[in-house]
């Protein structure tokens, strides 16, 4: 089982851009990748909203989002997020043990 937080990240004057873009030049989001129970840390922008961010974020299991969640990282992040003035909203998904069924699968070109 997977946890993915989808995170949207939303500013003002491209304040989520360079939100993002710090947390990547700073070597912040790669610290975070190499956590323990890390599966994707991936910023990516809304073709239809530009003052908005969106980070996907997957785990392991609930103990490795937990982990992170008391990680010293929390207080950077937490910190740029006042910096740049970020409102945030969130959705949870837990994955589908069973995968891709043949069903959805045939839509995909691969």
């Amino acid at each position: 089982m997977s946890i993915t937080m989808n995170l949207y990240y939303t500013g003002k004057d491209g304040g989520a851009r360079r939100f993002a873009e710090e947390m990547e030049q700073s070597g912040t989001a790669a610290l975070i990748r190499v956590e323990a129970g890390n599966e994707k840390y991936d910023y990516f922008f809304p073709m239809n909203d530009p003052e908005t961010v969106l980070l996907i974020d997957s785990w392991k299991d609930q103990a490795s989002l937990d982990a992170h969640h008391a990680s010293p990282m929390m207080g950077t992040i937490s910190a740029l997020r006042e910096k740049y003035d970020l409102h945030m909203k969130a959705e949870r998904y837990v994955s589908d043990n069973a995968g891709i069924p043949d069903s959805d699968s045939k839509f995909l070109k691969k």
